[in-house]
């Protein structure tokens, strides 16, 4: 079906990746707002004053000597000394003075010594089996033989922008614009070019290079053969026509930010995973109250015409299969991944983990949508550091918890567990299973804190902190302690610190890192230091990294030139000492474009990051009054060719002349 549209255009899936709607939540559990407000109401808040609180006093004794040792060093000031990007927008991307950013991979390169070259105008799924996939977000990386010059590449393909990607979809039709729907072939494509690639790469001469033939790298698509693993697995409502059985799945898509296990795997979240389903389901169907509290079918995309799986009047309990972590083997190219049931069906947007002292590893888990919660994972069994096959099934089995923020700075952990409080058949839970495949509607019972969609969430093994980020909520009305502000456009980061500075602990203390926006708006109500210039401040915090000194990464989703005069970053935080609250803008996306990744090395010489979706949104852009789409895009980004399309890429970057990033 065509679709007429005037010059507003906004395609559906750059609305399905903005997370637009309203949010699926409806209960009237506190929002983080609320919580906030109440707790602060007798502070004076001062503009620019970010003292290190309470929460001080609940970290390890080694997490406060790392703390302390941070403190010092930035006593005088920040402790990055980069010289800073001036922020704005135009066609390219910029990095700090001194430093090279190279484009490493692009979408449609190929990453096997058969892989086809990219021809943008004949896409095939064969050929992009073959090719790195659209749209990178997470990037991890997996040594090998422990070197930072040498190792595995994991990145995540989150979604695919139909409109960018293929000739044809967009036409003119006097003033307005017709968007036809993908076909068989392009929707195959999309398929293939969803999931993740796993890209053996090396450092040679201070330069990054693929290893095509790399003995493990691999492409996992919407289509790779996968197992179910955990409390769900074999539950009814995970059968299908397909597979009877329950624990086989085909495939993985929407995979946002992730993580790389201690073992070495890596681990791919599931994020916006309504959006590809379509069809109806009758409104007493078991599965009605699941799905509407999921947003399932949303339809964004057109697969369900053409594989029957995506349709819900046909395979009803396939939508239960999606919204899991995923673990992959890298070291058996062969290896079947596995959906780890056991921490639980939500639109995941990472999975961080960090070993506990006790040897448990703790995972931290946000569910990206407006008015949802934060959650963590703790295993049942331990780490071993000399066996990793003793490892690999670690996250079958644990606990999972959602957090309840309160007002007086302090955080519970509420266990999902079914026959516990609330989770009973007397509200629809038959089962541990059941608990585990309406994750949402568990915490609902257990009145979770609703957030500014928690995206990605870090650990801080250096000072026992935890980083949360909360990228915004324009649909916030009342707010509360945790999210303070109504109509949060900019969004904010939580900082926790769990009680003893045990990571598994089920409380812990909270505070408020950040509040983001323009500072110098005084009804935004931005709370950076004031050391932070008019390049540094940032909106809209997504992805984070804590780099091997312990300091905090952020990159933002949503800085678009009408809302803020400039482009997505990648922006140093100062979290310790006199610095704390200080940003500084080391980074910046070409238009349209959202940062995605970041990552640093051990050794701190490189720093990867990834430009998804560059072009998107670019009508935004002061001059370009027009949507941007596949024929006529805000950028040619990275090529600059008239016969090649703007292609996300993944970008390395290095100090000139070799070092540490600083």
């Amino acid at each position: 079906m065509n679709e007429h549209v005037g010059n507003g255009t906004v395609f559906r899936t750059t609305q399905l990746e903005d997370a637009a709607g309203e949010g699926h939540n409806p209960t009237d559990n506190r929002t983080m707002g609320e919580i906030i407000a109440a707790r602060f109401s007798r502070r004076d808040f001062l503009r620019g004053s970010l003292a290190a609180t309470a929460i001080a006093a609940t970290v390890s004794p080694l997490a406060l000597v790392a703390a302390d040792e941070a403190k010092a060093q930035s006593a005088s000031g920040s402790r990055f000394d980069f010289t800073e990007v001036e922020a704005g927008v135009d066609e390219t991307h910029h990095v700090a003075e001194g430093y090279d950013a190279d484009v490493l991979l692009r979408w449609g390169d190929g990453i096997f010594p058969d892989s086809p070259e990219f021809d943008p105008t004949a896409q095939t799924p064969d050929a992009q089996n073959r090719q790195f996939g659209y749209n990178n977000d997470y990037v991890g990386y997996v040594p090998i033989d422990g070197s930072s010059e040498h190792g595995l590449l994991v990145v995540n393909h989150e979604y695919t922008n139909d409109h960018l990607m293929f000739p044809g979809i967009v036409t003119v039709d006097g003033d307005k614009l017709v968007v036809a729907e993908a076909d068989e072939n392009q929707v195959n494509v999309e398929m293939a070019a969803h999931g993740g690639s796993v890209v053996e790469i090396r450092k040679e001469g201070g330069k990054w290079q693929m290893v095509k033939d790399g003995a493990n790298n691999r492409r996992v698509t919407a289509e790779t053969e996968m197992e179910l693993t955990g409390p769900a697995a074999g539950d009814p409502r995970m059968q299908t026509n397909a597979d009877p059985t329950g624990r086989k799945v085909f495939g993985t898509f929407n995979n946002c930010a992730g993580g790389v296990t201690p073992w070495g795997t890596y681990v791919m979240a599931e994020e916006n995973f309504h959006g590809y389903f379509m069809g109806e389901l009758a409104a007493d169907h078991r599965e009605a109250r699941n799905y509407e509290r999921y947003g399932v079918p949303d339809a964004t995309y057109a697969w369900g015409k053409f594989h029957d799986r995506f349709d819900v009047s046909k395979e009803p309990n396939e939508p239960n299969r999606f919204g899991w972590i995923v673990e992959v083997d890298v070291e058996d190219p062969n290896s079947v991944p596995k959906k780890r049931t056991a921490m639980g069906r939500f639109k995941h947007e990472g999975a961080e983990s960090i070993v506990n002292g006790d040897g448990r590893v703790v995972f931290y888990l946000g569910d990206d949508e407006r008015f949802d919660y934060v959650y963590k994972f703790v295993t049942v069994g331990t780490y071993n550091a000399d066996d990793r096959a003793a490892n690999m099934d670690l996250l079958a089995e644990g606990t999972l918890y959602v957090a309840k923020f309160a007002e007086d700075g302090t955080v519970a952990w509420l266990p999902l567990t079914f026959g516990e409080g609330p989770l009973t058949a007397e509200n629809g839970f038959e089962s541990q299973a059941d608990v585990l495949v309406e994750t949402r509607l568990a915490a609902d019972f257990l009145e979770a804190t609703k957030m500014d969609r928690p995206e990605d969430i870090q650990p801080n093994g250096s000072n026992g902190r935890v980083y949360v980020m909360l990228t915004n909520n324009t649909k916030r009305e009342e707010p509360n302690p945790a999210n303070p502000r109504v109509d949060n456009a900019f969004g904010h980061i939580i900082e926790i610190a769990e009680d003893g500075g045990d990571f598994a602990a089920t409380t812990g203390k909270w505070e408020i890192l950040l509040k983001c926006g323009d500072p110098s708006v005084a009804e935004v109500g931005a709370t950076f230091s004031t050391e932070t210039t008019k390049n540094g401040w940032f909106g809209m915090p997504d992805n984070c990294a804590i780099d091997s000194e312990g300091r905090l990464w952020v990159a933002t989703d949503g800085m678009s030139p009408k809302k803020t005069g400039r482009t997505d970053g990648l922006f140093a935080v100062d979290t310790e000492g006199e610095a704390r609250g200080t940003s500084k803008l080391f980074f910046r996306v070409p238009v349209g474009a959202e940062m995605c990744g970041p990552l640093l090395l051990p050794d701190m010489q490189t720093a990867f990051v990834a430009v998804q979706h560059p072009a998107d949104g670019g009508e935004d852009w002061e001059g370009f009054g027009r949507p941007s789409y596949y024929e006529d895009p805000s950028t040619r980004w990275p090529d600059f060719k008239d016969d090649m399309p703007v292609r996300p890429s993944l970008i390395a970057i290095t100090k000139q002349g070799g070092g540490k990033i600083a």
